[in-house]
């Protein structure tokens, strides 16, 4: 879950896509799916599959299951987002210079529920609800580049059903199909660009407003090879689709209400590749190497061809190493740390910063019995640094209306809680 990719999905896209009118480019990508994966930094989880949120990164780990499990928790997300030395330049007012800084953080709550249901030693099923993306960073309303910053609001709920076929000791397979919802809330605002777009066209009404939600259908597939009992290595893919949402949608400059058409948001596959081994009774080491396919987000557009706005998105990549100390039968103790690369390349926004960042987790298992147990993780994820820089430009001459430069700088601190049983 990356510090802005520590945000969104689904229309999470139409959120984050529209985030920034002229110029914005991010990952949204939450990593938030269980709290045994927040305590390790997610390294392993494509095949660790010690509770049941781990058909959530690979369906085939189901087959490393000998029983029913349940699995539910919940995820908070608590965002430090700060936007500060901005310089404001307003050609309609002749304002310009530097303007205050804003922290446009919030705290969001991810729940997450799972079931894995052996049905012989060969197949297994599973469900699960959780969330693969999601936002939301809002500045004061009086803030002066508000074309830029605004509101963003995004959720996405992933409805996943899967399957999982062990073709012999060593090797399994698994797949199944993500229906996948998502809702945004958009708001980008100047009386004086609105202004001047009214008297040129008969065009009212804000810079942006968007209230859109839609379904779209994906699937993944997955593999888990078992070298022997204390080393295995799992590998996933997962298929995003074009989500396209509708609702109330006003957009300037290009046509105000375009409520009657759809928007078309493509989303990004994922790949990854996992490894575990115990080394011995007491301790295991966990890695994973995931790919996030950023670059297949071009463009945002409505069905009826109006192109709002144009990314220069790169693909991501997650790198991350972690361990876990049994310590005895009530305690199990885990840590991990991930570097998380950005999304965003030449193009950059105020309204959902991006940079690389670092995750340093920790996390422990608290087994109140033989088949329940308690699971508490804790990660502190670190951004850097980022020069952002936009501009809307004159649709009626030369030059820009507006212009604004800050550094943004993205921190998170993310906890949860999970229960777990098997049956």
């Amino acid at each position: 879950m990356n510090k802005k990719r520590l945000f969104t999905k689904s229309v999470v896209a139409v959120a984050i896509t529209m985030a920034s009118q002229q110029a914005l480019a991010a990952g949204f990508q939450l990593n938030a799916q269980s709290a045994t994966g927040l305590g390790r930094a997610f390294a392993g989880d494509a095949v660790i599959a010690d509770n049941a949120s781990a058909m959530a990164r690979n369906a085939a780990a189901m087959s490393l299951f000998d029983a029913p499990a349940i699995s539910l928790g919940i995820n908070a997300i608590d965002t430090d987002i700060e936007v500060k030395n901005a310089k404001y330049t307003n050609a309609l007012t002749q304002q310009s210079g530097s303007i205050g800084d804003q922290s446009v953080g919030d705290t969001s709550y991810v729940p997450n529920i799972y079931y894995i249901h052996p049905i012989n030693d060969k197949w297994a099923v599973g469900t699960g609800i959780y969330s693969n993306f999601g936002t939301k960073t809002e500045f004061s309303n009086d803030y002066a580049a508000n074309e830029y910053g605004g509101m963003t609001d995004v959720k996405s709920i992933n409805f996943a059903l899967s399957a999982s076929y062990r073709i012999n000791q060593q090797w399994s397979v698994g797949g199944g199909l993500d229906v996948i919802y998502g809702s945004g809330k958009l708001k980008r605002s100047d009386k004086f660009i609105e202004g001047a777009i009214e008297q040129k066209t008969t065009v009212s009404g804000p810079l942006l407003d968007v209230d859109a939600d839609g379904f779209a259908l994906g699937w993944n597939i997955g593999t888990v090879y078992e070298l022997n009992d204390d080393n295995r290595f799992g590998l996933s893919y997962r298929y995003s689709p074009e989500l396209e949402a509708e609702g109330d949608m006003h957009y300037q400059p290009g046509g105000g209400n375009i409520s009657n058409e759809k928007l078309k948001i493509p989303l990004p596959d994922m790949a990854e590749f996992s490894g575990f081994h115990k080394l011995n009774d007491k301790f295991a080491v966990h890695y994973s190497v995931q790919w996030i396919g950023w670059s297949t987000f071009d463009k945002l557009e409505t069905s009826g061809s109006k192109e709002l706005n144009n990314y220069e998105w790169k693909d991501g990549w997650h790198y991350a190493l972690g361990g876990t100390y049994y310590l005895n039968n009530d305690w199990t103790l885990r840590t991990g740390y991930m570097y998380d690369t950005s999304a965003q390349d030449e193009v950059t926004s105020i309204s959902v910063p991006d940079s690389d960042r670092q995750w340093f987790s920790g996390g422990f298992t608290y087994h109140i019995d033989s088949k329940s147990n308690i699971d508490f993780g804790l990660t502190y994820l670190m951004g850097e640094d980022v020069t952002a820089s936009e501009s809307t430009p004159n649709p009626f001459g030369p030059g820009n209306i507006s212009t604004v430069t800050a550094t943004t700088r993205a921190n998170a601190l993310l906890y949860g809680i999970q229960y777990s049983r098997s049956f």
